[in-house]
């Protein structure tokens, strides 16, 4: 796999010059390990009542932290609890059980303590057309944020900054424009610019670029990398394109049904995946690590019959192809369920890969 990434960002005027203002860099990725989580979640569980009397486990027992001027993805299939997961740390949708940490501080659910909280971890939506309102200028789409929470000094300089720091310069130019005269690009920029107009610490950004064309995403995913290591915003980024992961994060949460089954650096994670879910994920990749590319059978099983044992065994690769059976964990992928994995560091939650490690002297 090639370990090029993305070139540097080139907004709608030509390359982008260093972002105006004092910028506090991120820490390195060494630094950010050592120190507490900017963002965590402890024991996550998440569960929606379904239609029948049932009940959804959409986010299923989640561990995760975002460190400090990091980009952290989570990814994985449509329908595998990532976006939940991304509601939840924002405090869009209240835990059922389990807690999540702002800067060590469990985070509050009254209507004062989630403003308070809003105002430092912002989300940036996949749709930019659906989050911006049609009969809104782009400064009133920007100044918005500023209005909610009663900031009203320097209303005009917040605005022009925020949308340079975007990548719309200059930002007077796009004062009086409407979503509609912008292009997907353009209005994605003008979406981040009412996140950074609060001056955040921490971004949430749901595909952020999922609804614009290919041109255009590298331009985007660039900029969120220059307000990480310019700003020292801490960011996840929810994708199911890990190639999109490739190019942006610094580590990579894998989720399957309301689990996250591996966590790990980028380039651990995506040249050495360990994980058949993980595997198969990367194998469709160009220049992948995995060989040709794995097609999983069948859909991920519905939140509401999560099956026993591992609950990636109905579609796992190994298991089907008989791998399992030779190591001699077939019957646990089947009906021993897995624990969830800890918090701050990097694992895999598979039998197989469980029985390999066993198998490896410790000082191997």
């Amino acid at each position: 796999m090639t370990t090029d990434r993305i070139p540097p960002a080139t907004g709608p005027d030509g390359p982008e010059p260093a972002l105006p203002g004092p910028a506090a860099a991120a820490p390195p990725p060494a630094a950010r390990a050592a120190v507490a989580p900017a963002l965590a979640a402890h024991d996550l569980t998440v569960r929606f009542r379904a239609p029948g009397g049932r009940t959804a486990r959409a986010v299923d027992g989640v561990n995760i932290d975002l460190r400090p001027g990091e980009i952290l993805a989570l990814a994985g299939e449509s329908g595998c609890g990532k976006t939940t997961v991304a509601r939840t740390l924002l405090g869009l949708e209240r835990p059922t059980s389990g807690t999540v940490t702002f800067e060590g501080t469990p985070l509050g659910y009254g209507t004062k303590a989630l403003k308070a909280y809003r105002r430092e971890a912002q989300l940036v939506l996949q749709d930019p057309t659906g989050a911006l309102n049609p009969r809104h200028t782009v400064y009133d789409a920007v100044a918005e944020g500023l209005r909610i929470h009663g900031i009203h000094d320097n209303e005009r300089d917040r605005v022009a900054d925020a949308l340079s720091r975007a990548g719309l310069r200059p930002a007077e130019k796009f004062f009086l424009a409407y979503p509609h005269e912008l292009s997907g690009g353009q209005r994605q920029r003008v979406v981040i610019a009412g996140a950074l107009v609060l001056e955040p610490r921490v971004i949430i950004a749901d595909e952020p670029v999922a609804s614009l064309d290919a041109s255009v995403r590298g331009e985007i995913l660039a900029l969120l990398m220059r307000l990480r290591d310019d700003l020292g915003l801490s960011a996840v980024v929810v994708t199911h394109d890990l190639g999109l992961a490739w190019n942006i994060a610094d580590r990579i949460a894998v989720m399957y049904l309301g689990r996250i089954v591996e966590i790990g650096s980028v380039d651990e994670i995506l040249t050495d995946p360990r994980h058949p879910y993980t595997r198969a994920l990367v194998s469709v990749l160009p220049d992948s690590p995995v060989g040709r590319p794995q097609v999983l059978t069948g859909e991920p099983p519905d939140a509401t019959a999560v099956p026993g044992g591992c609950r990636f065994h109905p579609r796992c690769p190994a298991l089907a192809s008989g791998e399992a059976e030779a190591a001699g964990v077939a019957d646990a992928c089947r009906r021993t369920e897995l624990p969830v994995l800890p918090l701050g560091r990097d694992a895999t939650s598979c039998h197989l890969v469980a029985a390999h490690d066993a198998a490896v002297p410790a000082d191997a």
